[in-house]
């Protein structure tokens, strides 16, 4: 198995998996033509992809799915909620709607769901398994429930959103409702929450770490990799970090 991620930010989130004969992007915030240029770069086309996970209805997140799964012929797996909350015309003849709490496979991957505490209508993170690594997807959460602690636990590689620093954020420019918003218990957590996450973990298995989401306001690289880094032990370069333009390229488990 491996993965990448084609961008992960407020403007656009895109991460791909791979496993044997089967791709499954989780997330499609950005339209076909900029989907295909950004595929390009890790020498894939649309028509690769097989299917495309949803994690939830906002636009960073949401943007393109539909318009991509019409163009390129994805399979769109989302609850019924995120379904329900699309304000697109989301008619397409291959939509399946997914159990928050139920696994499922596709191709060659099988697909661990799970719920988060977000200000949407049922959202849901992943984790992905090949049956040799299982990788941990974790973006959009307000807090940390035990629930998403086990289901998290012993995973090969973590895709964690650390969106924002805490200081950065309450002395930032984000008017007080927004700032509300984003660091209350259905908004998004911040370095030291998922810092906190990792400590809860077993992990011995690790082999990524990657920080994701990070806001252009209110975070940098260097304080979402100190933090992640010295609960495991690690330099702060070890941890990977996902980009807005770039994202990351592939990695391996």
């Amino acid at each position: 198995m491996r993965f990448a991620s084609l961008g992960s930010g407020s403007r656009g989130n895109a991460l791909l998996v791979e496993a044997g004969n089967t791709r499954v992007m989780i997330d499609a915030g950005f339209g076909p033509r900029e989907m295909s240029r950004r595929l390009a770069r890790i020498n894939l086309a649309g028509e690769d992809v097989d299917a495309v996970l949803v994690t939830h209805e906002h636009s960073d997140h949401v943007g393109g799915v539909f318009a991509c799964a019409r163009r390129f012929g994805w399979t769109v797996l989302l609850t019924h909620g995120t379904l329900s909350a699309c304000r697109e015309d989301s008619a397409h003849e291959r939509i399946t709607i997914i159990d928050s709490h139920q696994p499922f496979s596709v191709g060659d991957l099988g697909i661990h769901p799970f719920p988060v505490p977000h200000d949407a209508r049922e959202p849901v993170q992943f984790v992905l398994a090949d049956g040799v690594g299982r990788l941990g997807v974790l973006t959009d959460a307000g807090h940390v429930t035990s629930h998403m602690v086990t289901i998290l636990d012993a995973c090969d590689a973590l895709v964690l959103e650390c969106n924002y620093d805490a200081t950065m954020l309450a002395q930032g420019s984000y008017p007080p409702a927004l700032k509300r918003r984003v660091g209350g218990p259905w908004g998004h957590l911040d370095n030291a929450a998922y810092a906190s996450l990792l400590a809860r973990l077993d992990s011995s298995r690790l082999r990524h770490v990657v920080a994701a989401h990070l806001s252009e306001q209110n975070n940098s690289p260097l304080l979402a990799r100190t933090a992640l880094s010295a609960v495991l032990g690690c330099t702060p370069d070890w941890i990977g970090i996902a980009t807005q333009s770039e994202g990351f390229g592939w990695r391996d488990l």
